[in-house]
């Protein structure tokens, strides 16, 4: 399926993007609308249709008791990343909301994190007529891009309805 017109989250990345602070400007931004969020500090690195890339720094608001960054923050991480990826992708004619999330622990995570975005398929936005499940991959990796945590989070897309 050839790409969609850049929605407006989209807009907003590519004119605040290469601006001095535009990049922690839209992450902050993004935070705004899902306050949960700042609790892994997301810092959005890149952003296109059907890519997303967002950092999580190792703070000790993300930590465990031994030290390592904490599973359920780095699954916060991937659901801001699925999230940034899904309002980036998902055209004004339809919406989401997550469904389910499946998620493999492969190591500890010693360092900042890089969460990675993709749709597991091609997604047909004009063949979603009533709703279906559209499945997000992210792979998690530290700073030696080891894989840490890896996520598949089903999301449920609808039209919006008509007015």
């Amino acid at each position: 399926m050839p790409m969609n017109a850049p929605t407006s989250t989209v807009k907003l990345w590519q004119a605040l993007r290469d601006k001095p602070l535009g990049k922690l400007a839209f992450s902050a931004g993004a935070s705004l609308k899902a306050p949960y969020f700042v609790s892994v500090t997301p810092y959005v690195k890149e952003l296109e249709y059907g890519h997303a890339v967002v950092l999580g720094p190792k703070w000790w608001g993300v930590q465990n008791h031994i030290g390592t960054y904490h599973a359920i923050a780095a699954c916060n991480l991937a659901e801001v990343s699925m999230g940034i990826l899904m309002e980036a992708s998902t055209p004004g004619t339809h919406r989401w909301l997550p469904k389910s999330m499946k998620v493999d622990y492969l190591t500890k995570a010693e360092s900042s994190l890089v969460a990675t975005a993709r749709f597991k398929e091609p997604v047909d936005w004009d063949a979603i007529t009533t709703g279906a499940d559209v499945v997000v991959v992210i792979p998690v990796t530290d700073r030696n891009g080891t894989e840490v945590v890896h996520a598949e989070i089903t999301t449920w897309v609808t039209p919006k309805p008509r007015n």
